[in-house]
């Protein structure tokens, strides 16, 4: 087995604790990143050394190979799988691997200790097995343990690290968060404490703010190997055909994606042939892709499926500076970041206090920069992306006896950066035949001036320039076409 990180053996230590003080259902907390099947796979290493048989739950069938796999690779080869007509079924291994759905048809097998994966889904299976079986051990996993009641059936949590002490550690990456347009929510059902999908797919698929949803992703994506989170399947299909209609190769994933369709897709989009996969809330759990930009079009009140979404860009990859956020849910303004996600206890369905008697005051959501619509930490004042901040003084100058609106300091550019445009357009006008015309009225849409002092040499443009371009061409587009419609209306 390999050797355990830090925050990893400090979560065996503190588990061993739990169980010394006589616990019997502890939780563990385990963030993306953490490492959790390494984890599970020496918690049931350590009960193997004692001589005892271990049960290990998933919330699905298609992660029980993944999960086999997982656990030959760490020299666990012990094992059986409870699942119909499957190959690695093996009622005398030590190690039993079964997915809930599977269990809930069956008799629960016998067993010394249960660890159950992404514990916060909270199955009813799950805990009929506990009701049934009060000595028998339960550990559960999971990233996101604050499902409501669930301290009603676990007696402790334990967190050996967070998701910004893993991002601080450098095991997952840093993130930059963008807010470029506001769904209106007005109207839009709750049902189970969260949005209501019929009303929330209606709400999200109007055509101006998927427009904005692909625009935004050619102006600030950077051409990064993407992500993005859908309500529904209708909603993520005109998604994907937009995505394709602006000249981005795009995937499709929904529940009903076989296993060899999403591993083809996988591979496509790992060797750069998709830049865009657009899903329907499969991709939330048990996905390790090099995902370096995420698309965040499925509001949600969740704290739970908001940080399991987001964790998907966290993972640090080679030449990874940072993951990308284009927030189009306002779910970050509601939740605020996921770092300022946290909890000490499990929830047993009280009102939740701090441990001075008062109820904990809640994290101050991030405020968008008015600028840019970077999303910058409550009390921060100047914008970390742009560089704006807002002018301390009064909002109004009397100027000969009229009001004039006080405004910001336009945004500044070099002239370096002013000379990486100009040529990167020049190439269009050199090898794409478009005019010289062009480059200029271009390169005043970004920077609000013509270009002047600036040398004539042509360059490939880079990926910012290149979205840009894409962007003016699909605003022009789309502006013929209306004009077309006008005119046959007329």
């Amino acid at each position: 087995m390999r050797p355990l990180r830090e925050h990893q053996s400090e979560a065996i230590r503190l588990l061993r604790l739990s169980l010394a003080k006589g616990n019997k259902r502890p939780m563990l907390q385990a963030p993306t990143g953490f490492g959790k099947t390494l984890l599970g796979a020496a918690i049931t290493q350590m009960a193997l050394d004692k001589g005892n048989r271990v049960c290990f739950t998933v919330p699905a069938v298609s992660l029980i190979d993944q999960t086999v796999e997982a656990f030959r690779a760490e020299g666990i080869t012990d094992i059986g799988v409870i699942q119909a007509d499957h190959p690695g079924t093996d009622s005398m291994a030590r190690v039993q691997v079964a997915s809930v759905q599977t269990l809930s048809r069956r008799m629960f097998p016998g067993t010394d200790l249960v660890i159950v994966d992404e514990a916060h889904q909270a199955y009813k299976t799950v805990f009929q097995w506990m009701a049934n079986n009060p000595k028998l051990p339960f550990v559960g996993l999971s990233a996101t343990p604050w499902t409501k009641g669930l301290g009603k059936h676990y007696d402790d949590l334990i967190i050996a690290a967070t998701t910004a002490d893993l991002i601080e550690r450098g095991y997952l990456s840093k993130f930059r968060v963008y807010a470029p347009t506001h769904p209106d929510l007005t109207g839009v059902r709750t049902r189970a404490g969260d949005y209501a999908e019929d009303d929330l797919a209606e709400a999200m698929s109007k055509p101006q703010l998927t427009a904005d949803i692909v625009s935004t992703w050619m102006r600030l994506g950077e051409n990064r190997p993407t992500l993005c989170f859908a309500v529904n399947r209708a909603h993520a299909k005109f998604l994907k055909e937009e995505f394709e209609r602006a000249g981005a190769r795009t995937g499709y994933v929904d529940a009903y994606t076989t296993r060899d369709e999403r591993q083809q897709l996988a591979e496509d989009f790992q060797a750069g042939r998709v830049k865009v996969v657009v899903n329907v809330g499969v991709l939330t759990t048990g996905v390790d892709w090099d995902v370096r930009c995420l698309i965040l079009a499925r509001p949600t009140k969740s704290e739970i499926l908001f940080t399991q979404i987001i964790g998907r860009a966290l993972r640090t990859a080679e030449g990874k500076a940072d993951a990308l956020i284009l927030d189009h849910s306002d779910t970050t303004l509601r939740l605020g970041f996921v770092t300022d996600i946290h909890h000490e206890t499990l929830d047993t369905g009280r009102k939740k206090e701090s441990s001075s008697g008062q109820r904990a005051k809640p994290v101050k959501a991030p405020k968008e920069c008015p600028s840019c619509a970077y999303l910058k930490p409550a009390g921060v004042h100047a914008c970390p992306s742009c560089g704006f901040a807002p002018e301390k003084i009064e909002e109004v100058e009397t100027i000969e006896g009229e009001l004039a609106q006080v405004k910001g300091k336009p945004k500044t550019f070099d002239k370096a950066t002013k000379q990486r445009w100009w040529s990167g357009l020049l190439w269009y006008v050199d090898t794409r035949g478009k005019s010289r015309g062009w480059a200029s009225h271009t390169y005043k849409d970004k920077f609000g001036v013509w270009p002047r002092d600036l040398f004539d040499h042509a360059i490939e443009p880079d990926g910012e320039v290149r979205n840009f371009v894409k962007h003016k061409a699909i605003r022009w587009a789309k502006g013929q076409a209306k004009k077309q419609e006008q005119a046959h209306a007329a």
